[in-house]
């Protein structure tokens, strides 16, 4: 029978404190091809691990295959002292979906998969009693994966078996949810990519501000322009009323009313200096913020690197 690439394989890191085991093929008694996974094979090779082993990470991508091989593996992984980490890479379907129960931490990503079901047999045979007893058999071999979830869940054993009974497919939100999984491997890098965005976003706007420091101006001389308009409007409204005023009187006293037009001129002069002393003293304050902002923005960037 020709053999298939091996998928399944246990390697230690250079300070042998880590091991690496993947478990990607089917788990079977007996290994037809280099991808299944033995039982035998694996707790052999984990009853090699030196001691100095403190992490163990167990990567599945599996449809399943033998509940006995399946939960000798999940035992194996269970007892070892190490911390243990199981990850879905893919699929950990059936009794790989009861191995994945084995990790201390057990992690998905958001593009992997669990599913769960009753214990089945492929082929039966035998009278009515040897068949009931079989279904009986096999109520009793779902019962220890069964025990395995619950060890993780945080769902009541009824809901439970309500889900093995139709075949339940898990994404990662509702492992998560229900204490299949406990950690999803891609939320942090979607956080960092938010703030990232925002950072960018503040800083646009800053150097938006510093290229068009005119528009700040600009706003300025239009108040400024509004102001003089509306003091230019009372001015006038005063001396059409003070015109009025002084038309009986006008021919009466002709010097008193000189008198008055004189007043009024002075009173417009020191209005137009002291309008003009505001423009001059705003102009100045304009500047000087404007200095301050370019200094708080290059602080502002060595803060953030520069970016």
């Amino acid at each position: 029978m020709n053999k298939i690439k091996k998928y399944f394989s246990l390697a230690l890191n250079k300070e042998e404190t880590e091991a690496n085991i993947d478990i990607y093929g089917d788990i079977t008694s007996w290994k037809w091809f280099e991808s299944d996974v033995s039982s035998y094979t694996l707790s052999k090779k984990l009853e090699t691990l030196p001691d100095t082993v403190k992490n163990i990470n167990v990567y599945i991508n599996s449809y399943g295959g033998e509940v006995s091989e399946g939960l000798a593996i999940y035992n194996a992984l269970k007892r070892h002292k190490a911390k243990v980490t199981t990850y879905c890479d893919g699929f950990a379907c059936s009794i790989a979906s009861v191995i994945f129960m084995a990790g201390d931490e057990r992690i998905m990503s958001t593009a992997s998969l669990l599913m769960i079901h009753n214990a089945w047999l492929e082929y039966a045979s035998g009278n009515a009693n040897q068949l009931r007893k079989q279904a009986d058999d096999l109520d009793v071999i779902t019962q220890a994966s069964i025990n395995a979830y619950m060890s993780c869940v945080n769902i009541k054993e009824e809901e439970l078996k309500a889900m093995l009974d139709s075949e339940k497919w898990l994404e990662y939100k509702e492992a998560l949810e229900k204490g299949f999984a406990t950690s999803v491997v891609s939320e942090q890098s979607d956080s960092k990519a938010v703030n990232q965005s925002a950072k960018k976003m503040i800083i646009a706007k800053l150097l938006a501000q510093l290229e068009n420091p005119e528009d700040d101006d600009k706003k300025d001389d239009d108040n400024n322009e509004d102001n003089n308009n509306e003091d230019d409007k009372i001015n006038n409204l005063d001396d059409e009323e003070n015109t009025d005023n002084n038309e009986d009187e006008e021919n009466a006293d002709n010097e008193e009313t000189n008198t008055d037009e004189e007043d009024e001129e002075i009173d417009i002069n020191k209005d137009e200096e002291e309008t003009d002393e505001k423009d001059n003293e705003e102009d100045n304050k304009n500047k000087e913020n404007q200095k301050i902002d370019t200094k708080v923005f290059e602080k502002f960037l060595k803060i953030i690197g520069g970016n």
